[in-house]
């Protein structure tokens, strides 16, 4: 079973049924247990990092997150959930993130239209089952203000220009985020939540 975690930002239900779409079992979770319980994890999410790193700790999530991912289960950030797993964020002020991948988070610069909301290209870095069948400078759909800026060059599986070349999938072992929503993003987004599903 999928577990995509509540913690009182994200947008649930859509990544809900993008599995469901695609033919998985996910069920939206809220509690350690279930975490603990879970096969596979998903951490969406939409906002301002420090309230969700906030909304993690008040509800005892992160131990739960952080000891699945150590285990070796399976585990996706969207968006945000993305952001969360690096070491910090610049976001309104220095927030600790869920340390997963080492790096932090930093607003885009002067001079770009700040959010980024639209379609945008994916230049695939290195081959993962994430990507199985995944065509390179595949389109994605991405709303956000902030990127990711891993630490380690290994930690970058995909990238993305606006303005700068900034990593927009990144991951480690089986612990992937992507900044993009897949389950906004039609058929090729479908088949990465499918590949989650069934391949990492």
């Amino acid at each position: 079973m999928i577990a995509i975690v509540n913690y009182g930002m994200g947008n649930l239900r859509s990544v809900q049924k993008g599995f469901e779409h695609v033919g998985a079992k996910a069920a939206i979770v809220n509690r350690p247990e279930d975490v603990e319980n879970a096969e596979r994890i998903v951490l969406p999410g939409v906002g301002a990092f420090g309230d969700a790193m906030h909304n993690l700790k008040a509800a005892d999530l992160i131990d739960p997150i952080v000891k699945a991912i150590s285990d070796g289960r399976p585990f996706l950030g969207i968006c945000l959930g993305l952001q969360l797993m690096f070491s910090e964020s610049e976001e309104m002020g220095q927030h600790r993130g869920l340390d997963i991948l080492p790096g932090t988070v930093r607003r885009f610069p002067q001079g770009e239209r700040v959010p980024q909301i639209g379609w945008n290209e994916v230049r695939i870095q290195r081959e993962t089952t994430l990507l199985d069948g995944v065509p390179d400078r595949s389109y994605f759909y991405f709303v956000h203000s902030f990127y990711v800026a891993p630490q380690r060059h290994d930690d970058g599986v995909g990238l993305t220009d606006y303005g700068i070349d900034y990593v927009s999938i990144a991951g480690n072992g089986r612990a992937f985020g992507v900044q993009f929503h897949p389950e906004k993003s039609q058929d090729v987004g479908l088949k990465i939540l499918k590949n989650f599903a069934e391949n990492v």
